[in-house]
Parts: structure tokens; sequence; C-alpha cells
């Protein structure tokens, strides 16, 4: 382990909650970018077809 003197403490808790953090914003950021395919899947299935052109 790293020698961190005197800090230690502050330094352990300081990148245990920048942990905490980055896992909640990745963890709230895959949560979001699921509901937001679910939602434009369901947008597309009640989307009318186009007809494709033919020239």
């Amino acid at each position: 382990m790293f020698d961190l003197g005197k800090y230690a403490a502050e330094v352990a808790w300081a990148y245990a909650a920048t942990g905490i953090l980055l896992a909640a914003l990745v963890g709230l950021s895959l949560h979001r970018a699921r509901r937001v395919r679910a939602a434009l899947a369901a947008m597309e299935a009640t989307r009318p077809r186009k007809e494709p052109s033919n020239g």
C-alpha cells in the first residue's frame, strides 16, 4: 500500500466516494440507455411503414 502519512484516512475516503459516484453514474447511464432503447423500439413499432419507391 502507499504511504499516505497522516492524511491516509481522508485520501481513502475520497477514493471510496469517487468510486461510488462513478459506479452510480455508470449505472444510471446504463439504466437510461435501456429505457431510451425500449422507448425508441416502441415508437418504431407503431410507426407506419413507407412503401419503397421504384425509381
